[in-house]
Parts: structure tokens; sequence; C-alpha cells
């Protein structure tokens, strides 16, 4: 599968440039700090999915707008040779760790308030991960690997096969257990 990496930091600030919307009114709106947005929008930073939230909200976006072109009305076919591009996220918005790689798998139905990616987690021995939250609900599938779920106070380890439902307005993050990769099926549904 080659790797078309979506430029979100672009459609950022062509969207907020369209809304006459200042990188200052945007900071403002999103609660994200001015360096945040600059670094975003320049593609210097990889954000967090929480940000990413954050900012689609400050701008009166749906999420999926920084993903796709959104143009199927009626059922969005996304077949396995055509689902080349994706989206690289960290977990925290201030660092650029490039521990997700996201591949959407709607990225042409419009109007949609659920998210589905296929994820690829890489491995990483770093233990300080930096929890997030945001408005909505969160499914994962384990498709491959073993995945940590840190939940609130709670941590949660996912086999091959099993799932977890969970409100993501709960600070969490997702990684893979033990240092190794893994793959997942997510669905992100944000109410817009």
């Amino acid at each position: 599968m080659s790797n078309n990496t979506t430029k979100v930091g672009a459609k950022i600030k062509g969207i907020r440039e369209t809304k006459n919307l200042s990188v200052e009114e945007v900071a403002e709106r999103s609660g994200l700090s001015t360096e945040q947005i600059t670094s975003i929008e320049s593609d210097q930073n990889l954000p967090s999915l929480g940000s990413l939230i954050k900012v689609a909200r400050a701008l009166g976006v749906r999420l999926g707008t920084f993903l796709d072109d959104n143009d199927e009305l009626g059922p969005a076919l996304c077949r396995s040779e055509e689902n080349t591009s994706s989206i690289s996220f960290s977990n925290n918005a201030t660092g650029a760790r490039k521990n997700m790689e996201y591949h959407p798998l709607a990225p042409h139905k419009a109007g949609r308030h659920m998210e589905p990616f296929i994820i690829d987690i890489q491995a990483s021995e770093e233990r300080d991960f930096q929890l997030s939250a945001h408005e909505g609900e969160e499914f994962i599938y384990v498709l491959e690997g073993e995945v940590e779920i840190a939940y609130g106070k709670q941590l949660y380890t996912l086999h091959q096969g099993d799932s977890i439902f969970y409100d993501s307005i709960v600070k969490h993050h997702v990684h893979g257990a033990k240092g190794q990769g893994a793959k997942i099926l997510a669905v992100v549904y944000i109410p817009f």
C-alpha cells in the first residue's frame, strides 16, 4: 500500500482563510495556543485527534472535512486497492511523535457523523503517554497485535479479536502493548 499522507494543515489553513478567521481567533475558539495552530497549519506538528476535533469545532466543520473531499451522498464504497491515503496523528498536541497511521475507510462520504479508520499503531517503548479527551464515542476492534487503552484511571489490554466501546470525553490513550505495533479498526463518532 502506498503512503500518500494527507496534508491536514493546508486544509485547515485554507478553511480558516476562507472563513476570514485569524490564527488568534481559531486559537481562542479551540482553546489551543496560537503556536499550536501555526504549527498544525504548517504541517510541522502532528496534532492529536483531540486537538484536531477542537480545531474542527472552532472552524464550524466536521472532522472529516480535513481528511477527505466528501463528495458521495449515497453509500461510500472503499476498495482495498484504492485505499492508499493516510494521515498521521501524534497523541499529544505539543510533540510531533508519529505513532499512528490512520487509513480512512469512507473518505468520500458526505454528511457523515462517524469516521471509520484502519489504524496502524507504531511500536514505541515510550510509556509516558499524554491522555486526551474530546466529545463523542469510539469503538475499537483489534485486528492484529495487542493494544493497551488507558481510559481514565484504568488500563485495558486488548488482544486480536477483542473490542472496546467508550465515551471519548473521558481522557484516554491508545497504544501498542509491550512496545509492539498493532492494527485496529476504529470508528470515531463526533456529534456535530
